[in-house]
């Protein structure tokens, strides 16, 4: 068998290793005539659980929450207004069209990738750079991938990909096998979603085109836990307080088959980083509850271009600290999250709490 394929070199570096700081220059850009903003209120370290000390690294802004949600949170959930949240979280992955055909003449199979459809954003830019690959399972050392499209939702490939010297009684015992993914130059790619086909169910003789729902991807690369959030908006104070709740079933990173979580938030101008908070360590736990409030100054104009980047940490002492997963918050993120942005502005001074699904 002969495959033609692509390759696409990924390199890996630490994400943000190439944004500049905001911080030491935010002042710098306040108009001549408009005051300094007020200093930054002290919060003092909310208690921690039992047996479950604060980070020695130190933590900035933390305060304390309620041990469960009081009567002044509106709790939403991405798919209702009036749904408790608490129900597992299904994220719409969008679509892909491609066709299949084979030349019994030429024992060729032929696959074109055409196009996506209403994808998710996955960089907090509110946007993806989408690419597929595609294989014959259960073959995997033979993978092909397309190109990738810069900045878009909506993608056009149009690229046929050919498996040639292919019998027809051995394509029949293939599946087809379609995985998207957001090409991410400083990191790891992020996995989209995956559609899958078994080829003996398909009528191969003449070209069939297919629309298909993307699905999480089955490796467990798509499903790395939930991280129940609340938003607070205050338009007087011009400030948004991120209140960090709880996380659940989250992805075991060490070896003993739990993690050490932390949670850090980045406030985001554009592209460059304003302002960093962080909650305690929670030791071997995959459920952990966090009840810590963090305070950012957002004045009003800034609002659009803001994006509060909300990380999931696996901390270890004796290597670099894993990620388990990430939220990106802002008005052009995806669906759930620029739902629970909305919700947050629709609701000034009320804490809007939301279960997310965590993402690569």
């Amino acid at each position: 068998m002969v495959v033609l394929a692509l390759a696409i070199g990924v390199a890996e570096q630490d994400d943000f290793a190439n944004i500049p700081d905001l911080q030491e220059t935010a002042q710098a850009t306040l108009p001549a005539n408009q005051d300094p903003p007020p200093e930054k209120r002290g919060n003092k370290p909310a208690n921690s659980p039992k047996g479950q000390p604060p980070d020695a690294d130190g933590h900035s802004s933390v305060t304390d929450l309620a041990n469960s949600l009081t009567g002044d949170m509106v709790m939403l959930s991405p798919g209702s207004e009036d749904d408790d949240g608490e129900g597992p979280i299904s994220e719409k992955l969008g679509r892909i069209q491609f066709s299949i055909g084979y030349s019994f003449q030429n024992t060729t199979l032929t696959v074109k990738v055409l196009r996506g459809q209403e994808l998710p954003a996955k960089d907090f830019s509110g946007t993806s750079d989408p690419f597929v690959k595609i294989y014959l399972l259960p073959d995997k050392k033979h993978k092909l991938e397309t190109k990738v499209k810069r900045k878009n939702l909506n993608p056009h490939w149009n690229e046929t990909f050919l498996f040639e010297g292919f019998p027809y009684e051995k394509v029949r015992e293939r599946t087809l096998y379609l995985q998207v993914l957001d090409y991410d130059r400083f990191s790891r790619n992020d996995p989209i979603g995956e559609v899958s086909i078994p080829l003996n169910k398909v009528e191969l003789g003449q070209i069939k085109t297919f629309w298909k729902e993307l699905k999480p991807c089955s490796d467990g690369s798509g499903r790395r836990g939930d991280l129940l959030v609340s938003l607070c908006y205050n338009p007087t104070a011009n400030t948004i307080t991120v209140n960090i709740i709880k996380a659940r079933n989250l992805k075991a990173m060490d070896i003993g088959g739990t993690s050490d979580p932390y949670v850090k938030v980045w406030l985001m101008h554009k592209d460059r980083r304003v302002e960093k908070k962080k909650t305690v360590t929670m030791k071997r736990c995959l459920n952990p509850v966090f009840n810590e409030s963090f305070p950012f100054d957002v004045p009003a104009h800034v609002l659009r271009e803001t994006t509060i980047i909300i990380t999931v940490m696996d901390k270890d002492r004796l290597s670099r600290n894993d990620v388990i997963g990430k939220i990106y918050l802002s008005w052009k993120s995806g669906p759930a999250e620029v739902k629970h942005w909305k919700d947050m502005l629709a609701r000034p001074r009320t804490n809007v709490a939301q279960w997310h699904a965590l993402k690569a």
